[in-house]
């Protein structure tokens, strides 16, 4: 990765906001709007429904993890692995980032830009 790519991921998309309302069709398709991989969401081992908001689809697992708190943010620069440990730890769901054509599952190890570059 370049150097001009990794100040580019560092401000790319640096507003893109994660909060328990929105339904997780409206996230997954923000997502993928602004870094160009799916993000997708997970209810135990099924893929959740799109309608649910993440309070809701919250509601359904196990883990007490208060939804009240502050949204997320999401930068280019980010590790994979890193975005998908946020949204368990402040949401309490489980995520998966999948290539852009929603096929194969994208590395843990390297950045969302990255990912959305092709670049593994």
């Amino acid at each position: 990765m370049g150097l001009l790519d990794k100040i580019k991921d560092n401000f790319t998309k640096a507003e893109f906001n994660v909060s328990p309302q929105k339904k997780l069709k409206t996230l997954s398709a923000e997502f993928e709007n602004a870094f160009g991989v799916e993000l997708v969401f997970y209810k135990g081992k099924q893929i959740a429904d799109g309608a649910l908001t993440l309070k809701q689809l919250n509601d359904k697992t196990s883990k007490d993890v208060d939804t009240k708190a502050d949204g997320i943010q999401i930068k280019g620069s980010i590790k994979v692995g890193d975005a998908e440990k946020l949204f368990d730890e402040h949401f309490g769901v489980t995520v998966q980032i999948k290539d852009a054509e929603g096929k194969k599952l994208v590395p843990n190890g390297i950045t969302i830009g990255q990912a959305a570059r092709g670049e593994y």
